[in-house]
């Protein structure tokens, strides 16, 4: 695999190495040094006209610049007084904003060394941190500095792992893979009674949590699939350390495997949206592809009589991008009719959050387990 090189001049010297982003493809063309001596403002003026800044002095006072440029974008943001005309013109701008947003801060960059430290002023040991996101090459890099504080934030999720009440464990999510944050959608697996208990498969596994649920309630073989890689090693140590190793199998596959099973369980990216980065890819479904993927693709691999449960958020619906009667279409244009469906509520803190500009949507959100039959 090729990746990008950032190149940059330095004391009339010119210099490159690997540019390591999760979400920019290229990295930036224009680069200038900088130390303690910048101040938020100029910082904040040059990244918005598209000049990256090297840093070169105390880490610390890099995230203290980087919060006082985030600052600056919230409010440069909030500027924008005309009220959207609908929600689905409320979501667009917000998603606008938190793109402009990202790659202004994206702007603040540091050099890794190639056993991928830091050589500045009370920076931290990223070796293993960097490694666990992106491998081990022994090539220097450089990264920007939000993207390390968001690999920093998952290396100490993964360290605590996320308490699953109906596991009485927890789930351990790796970098780049999805915390299953939002409990509700395994509330409703867990509470739901299995049509069988000799075969499932989940779909889009993640971290192994459905399935691990899965075995939990008895089902003896678990067949979890995934396309990322970093998710199938997420889910296979999830799943050997609970002890489940011997009932699931995760295993490579774009959506199912070869067989049919009397239940399949899939959770899918619920709103159907350009996803900016990998890990947006379990929320954000462009035109929904992955859905009807999943609902034309589905009632070959079910057994007779069997059925599917999924799980989404109908949070599209109150954003006016996908409305009701339009997954209703999907489900018969893939030949499939809905035996029941059960609704919860989310409690994750977002929906309670009226500062939200997209609190409205969130307040009437409500999460549903379709249960799904092959006609």
């Amino acid at each position: 695999m090729t990746h990008p090189t950032i190149f940059w001049t330095e004391s009339g010297r010119k210099r490159s190495a690997r540019w390591r982003s999760e979400s920019r493809k290229f990295p930036p063309e224009k680069v200038i040094i900088a130390d303690d001596t910048m101040k938020a403002d100029t910082a904040f003026r040059l990244a918005c006209g598209g000049t990256a800044i090297l840093w070169r002095g105390d880490f610390q006072n890099a995230k203290q610049l980087l919060n006082a440029m985030a600052r600056r974008a919230d409010r440069k943001s909030k500027k924008t007084c005309k009220a959207p005309s609908s929600m689905a013109e409320a979501f667009h701008r917000h998603r606008m904003a938190i793109s402009n947003r990202t790659r202004i801060l994206g702007m603040l960059l540091l050099e890794l060394d190639a056993d991928h430290s830091i050589y500045l002023r009370r920076a931290p040991d990223t070796r293993k941190l960097i490694a666990e996101a992106h491998g081990f090459d022994g090539r220097p890099g450089v990264i920007a500095l939000r993207e390390l504080l968001g690999i920093i934030g998952a290396h100490e999720w993964r360290k605590k792992g996320i308490e699953i009440d109906f596991l009485k464990d927890r789930i351990y999510p790796h970098y780049g893979v999805f915390s299953p944050v939002r409990k509700e959608y395994i509330a409703l697996v867990a509470k739901t009674p299995v049509p069988s208990h000799t075969l499932a498969f989940d779909i889009g596994t993640g971290t192994g949590v459905l399935a691990a649920v899965l075995a939990k309630k008895g089902v003896s073989k678990v067949i979890a699939t995934d396309i990322d890689l970093r998710a199938i090693d997420c889910a296979r140590e999830n799943i050997m350390r609970l002890g489940f190793a011997d009932r699931v199998e995760v295993m490579a596959a774009d959506l199912f495997p070869p067989q049919k099973a009397p239940l399949i369980v899939c959770n899918p990216p619920w709103i159907p949206a350009k996803p900016v980065t990998p890990l947006e890819k379990a929320i954000y479904d462009f035109e929904s592809r992955f859905l009807y993927r999943f609902l034309n693709k589905l009632p070959r691999h079910l057994e007779p009589g069997g059925e599917a449960w999924l799980l989404l958020s109908d949070l599209a619906e109150h954003l006016e991008l996908r409305p009701r009667k339009q997954l209703l279409s999907a489900f018969k244009k893939a030949g499939l009719e809905v035996l029941e469906k059960i609704d919860t509520r989310p409690t994750h803190p977002r929906s309670q959050d009226k500062n939200d500009p997209l609190h409205t949507a969130r307040a009437a959100e409500i999460t549903s387990l379709w249960r799904l039959g092959a006609i």
